[in-house]
């Protein structure tokens, strides 16, 4: 089951590979405010980057009518981030493993292999067109 849309900071970013550093540097600056610390401010940004361009590229075809929606709420605690587009979805089971020998050389999964990796929750609603993902911080137990 997919989790609700975070509900704040919503931003709509056209169909342009170049308005991902721009958005991705926004966001990033709320997680360093936040104090995340450097491993997870760079899981963020590798996970966030890849759900754009996988939004951008296989989602809207780079459709330049088409949007990506990017919600998120960053908080003391946690980076929630949700990007959709206007595709028509894929299913994220049927995606063959990219570590699997036979597919070593082939493009495919490898963005959704880091987003899971890297993130913490990563979930996609039932058409596939809408990736879900929280990063929670590390608290420091001294």
């Amino acid at each position: 089951m997919v989790s609700e849309t975070p509900p704040k900071k919503i931003r709509v970013v056209d169909n342009d590979v170049y308005a991902i550093s721009k958005i991705c540097g926004r966001l990033l600056d709320e997680v360093r405010e936040k104090n995340f610390n450097s491993d997870e401010i760079f899981a963020i940004h590798l996970a966030l980057e890849e759900a754009i361009f996988n939004a951008l590229k296989h989602g809207n075809k780079f459709d330049p009518k088409k949007t990506v929606d990017i919600d998120y709420l960053i908080t003391d605690d946690k980076c929630d981030i949700a990007v959709a587009d206007e595709g028509s979805g894929f299913s994220p089971d049927s995606l063959p493993d990219p570590r699997a020998e036979e597919n070593l050389y082939k493009p495919c999964g490898r963005g959704v292999l880091l987003m899971r990796s890297y993130m913490d929750v990563v979930e996609f609603n039932e058409s596939g067109n809408r990736v879900h993902m929280v990063k929670y911080k590390k608290t420091n137990k001294s």
